[in-house]
Parts: C-alpha cells; structure tokens; sequence
C-alpha cells in the first residue's frame, strides 16, 4: 500500500510539471501570435484605399503564415521571426512593461502614477469620496483651459473625442442652421459630416494640405452669410496643422459677434496656448488620451456662458439623448459642487486618472509646460528637415508644437517605414489624410514624453527615424 502511494504522490508531480509548463507554452504561443498579428499589419502589401470616413479596410490572405492560438501549426517565414524578435527588443520605460515608445498623436505615453490611479478600487459613482474626486477635477480643468467665469461650464463625459462634435452639433445648432467649418485636414471633414447627421448645414472654408484658412477669406464668408457657428480645429491630427485662435477670435467678434465660435482642441489641449477667457472662445471640444495624458475614454467640453445660455434658448429638443445637455448640465453642475447627482454611470477609474494627470500637469505654470513642447517642437523639426524630409505644415506659423507630419522619401511608403522604427522601439503614424496619406507619417510629441526629463523617447525616437531612413536607402 505505501509503495502504491508512493508512486501515486510521484505520478502526481510529474502531471503538475507537465501541466504547468503547458500552460507556459500556451501562454507563450498567445503572446508570439499577438505580437505576429502586429507584424503582418505594418507588412508590405499592395495598398489599399485609406482614411475612408466610416471604416479602416484590412485584408486577410490565406496564406498568412501565422502560429494559430489553438495550437494549429504553420509554417512562418524568416521575415515575421524577425520582426517577433524585434518587437520583443523593447525598452524598459519608468516602472512600466518594457513596450515601444507610443509616439503617434495620440494616444501618447503615460505617467506611472496616472496609470496606478486606473488601478483604483471600485467605488460608488455617488459616494462622497468620488463626488470629492470628480468636483476637484472639473475645478482643474477650469484652470487647463485658463477661465475664472463662473457662468462657464466644464462638461466630462464617457466617450471619445468624437462624442465632442455630437455635443456642439446637438446643443448649440437646430435643424437647418448655418455653420462654417474651417477646414485644414481630415477632422474638418468629419465636423462637417456630424453637423449634416443633425439637419444643421455645414460650409467648408477649404486651404491647400498644410496651410490654413486665412483670415481675409474667413471674414468674406462671414459677411456673405449668417452663421450659428464658426468651428476651427487647433492642431488636425492628420496634418499637423496649427490654426491661430486668437486672430480669428477678434475676426469674429468684429465681423460676426453673433457667430458662436467653436475650437476643436483635441489635440492641442494641454501642449499649446489656449486662454479661453481672453480669447473669448465658446466652447472647446477635447479628449482625455492626447496632450492631458490619460487613458482614452473621456469626452472632455469646456463651454462659455453664452455658449450655455444659447443652449437654453434653443427652440427645439436636443437630437441626442446622452449627448444633450439638458440630462448633463445639472449632473455636471452638482459634481462640482459636491453634490452627489446621476444621469448616466460615469468612470470614476477614468476620472481618478484624469485628476492624477490634471494635478500633475497643474504643478507647474502653464507657460513652462507650452515652452518645453515648443522647444521640443523645435528639435523634432530641425531633425526632419536636416534629414533632408519636407513637412506637410510647410511654413513655420501653420506648424503645430505637438507633431510633426513630415513626407517620405520619394518612392518610399509608410509601410517600409514604420515597421523598422518597430524594430527600434519607437511607434509613429501611418498618414491619415485620404489624398495623400501612403506619402507621409505622423510623429506626436506631446505629453509625458516631453515633460519628463528622465525619459528619452523623444532622442531615441528622432536616431531611430534616422537608422530606418537609411534602411531604406535615404541618403542625407
């Protein structure tokens, strides 16, 4: 009987060692199949139609040449052994994973301690502990966008930055207005589509890829006709565009006072200069993921108290029911006042994290954290034009201070590009811009990245764009 057991206790180890290290592979072959998705995605392929308004088109062959997950063998080539081996080759960035450096427009790298607040036990959306939270992080925004009038409302909501366009187009036009889009790339297009999907008829001032409208041009379509709004996209992410709010600004208020104007920051809040009492802007649209520094998840509105008053004047029922602000300006209202209040569940992990990321940006005066993106700006681009490479923003004023959109080498594609900047450790952005978007990549400096002098990503980035440059045979 005891050598009976014996052997049972013997049989049942070697089970365990054999179970665990399954387990082991198992584990493994699911992280080299994710890591080999990754790789057959930046592969050169005949290119497809990008940047389509509704939809990303992706392609699978039959002959992908990947590891399946369940443990169905396939032959894989030497190129995707090299680029699993490349991807693993990353760099230890403050207490986080080793993982490349996130450095496309957004979203951008993280801080640890804005990461560990995503980390927060769960809790009562109206409890008083985050009641507490969510009052000091509206307060601080105020600050972020530099207002002091109380009649201004902050508006925090779960969403993306897209949520923002359908909160402007449902509360501050109707059916059959007139509004003016000011179009600079991409996201002008997609401002004007969300105004159309609410009856409410949207104008695009169009400029050249790179260059703005001008101001002499703007104040001719004001005068031509009556607009409920005038919208302007800060910096578009799909080509690096900076527009000039406090110009159009005292354009508007001396051609059009009636005009509501609407500034799309979602990437520019929080790396470039946005006052928006001084400037006396109506309402800014942004998101959490960008230049702030926190997760993506949050739709971010700071509105101006004729912005609200207009919304209350309006003769017709919002056409949005989580978007209207007749359910979120009391809810927003209370919070702040530390008052427990519902409409719709928010997420206090979201909103904890955004209060770690506004109070760190916070500590230190706005201009200094303005400056360094400059200053970073600055280097970024005197790098891509030593390079020999052209940028889409061509002149100096129209050149945002978050990215920089540069063309390619004649002959070259992103997809010869990008994967060996993987390969670095450094993750840019393929173009975005439908008419040109297989001629240019998107590099974003903003955030952590910048404001953290310990971390390196911002030189590590700039020797990788140069190596891979050279991989392809760039010559400067």
């Amino acid at each position: 009987m005891r050598q009976r057991r014996k052997v049972f206790a013997l049989e049942l180890r070697r089970a365990r060692r054999v179970s665990g290290q399954h387990r082991q592979r198992k584990s493994s072959t699911q992280h080299k199949f994710a890591v080999l998705l990754i790789a057959r995605h930046l592969e050169q392929r005949p290119l497809l139609e990008l940047n389509t308004p509704f939809s990303t088109e992706r392609q699978s062959e039959k002959g992908d040449d990947i590891d399946d997950p369940l443990g169905k063998p396939h032959l894989r080539s030497s190129e995707q052994n090299e680029s699993l081996q490349s991807v693993q080759k990353t760099i230890k960035m403050s207490n986080q994973p080793p993982h490349p450096a996130l450095l496309i427009p957004g979203p951008v790298e993280f801080d640890d301690e804005v990461l560990q607040s995503m980390g927060h036990y769960s809790e009562a959306h109206t409890g008083p502990p985050f009641v507490q939270c969510f009052s000091e992080t509206l307060t601080m925004l105020r600050k972020l966008f530099q207002t002091s009038d109380p009649a201004s409302q902050p508006f925090v909501i779960s969403g993306s930055g897209t949520l923002g366009w359908d909160q402007i187009a449902a509360n501050l036009a109707e059916k059959g207005d007139e509004v003016l889009v000011l179009h600079t790339g991409y996201f002008a297009d997609s401002f004007a589509d969300c105004f159309e999907t609410y009856g409410v008829k949207a104008t695009q001032l169009k400029a050249p890829i790179g260059d703005r409208p001008q101001l002499d041009e703007i104040e001719k379509a004001l005068k031509e006709k009556q607009y409920k709004l005038i919208t302007v996209t800060h910096v578009d992410t799909s080509t690096g565009v900076l527009s000039e709010v406090e110009g159009l600004s005292k354009l508007v208020q001396r051609v059009s006072p009636e005009t509501l104007l609407i500034v799309d920051g979602v990437c520019s809040v929080g790396c470039e200069e946005l006052r928006f009492d001084d400037w006396k802007v109506d309402a800014v649209i942004t998101a959490s993921q960008k230049a702030i520094g926190c997760p993506a998840g949050l739709s971010i509105v700071m509105a101006s108290g004729r912005a609200i008053q207009r919304f209350k004047d309006r003769k017709t029922r919002p056409a949005s029911y989580f978007g209207s602000w007749q359910n979120w300006l009391p809810i927003m209202q209370n919070y702040e006042a530390k008052k427990a209040s519902y409409f719709a569940t928010p997420s206090p992990q979201l909103i904890h994290a955004l209060h770690t990321a506004l109070t760190q940006i916070l500590s230190k005066p706005l201009s200094e954290r303005f400056a360094v993106h400059r200053a970073t700006s600055q280097k970024v681009k005197k790098t891509v034009t030593d390079l020999g490479l052209k940028q889409l923003a061509s002149k100096p004023e129209n050149q945002a201070n978050g990215m920089t959109t540069m063309y390619l080498p004649e002959g070259v594609t992103p997809p010869e590009i990008l994967p060996n900047l993987l390969k670095r450790g450094v993750i840019f952005a393929a173009g975005l811009h439908k008419e040109i978007a297989t001629k240019y990549i998107r590099f974003g400096h903003m955030g952590v990245s910048v404001t953290d002098p310990k971390r390196d990503d911002i030189d590590r980035a700039l020797d990788s764009l140069k190596l891979s440059l050279a991989d392809v045979g760039h010559k400067v």
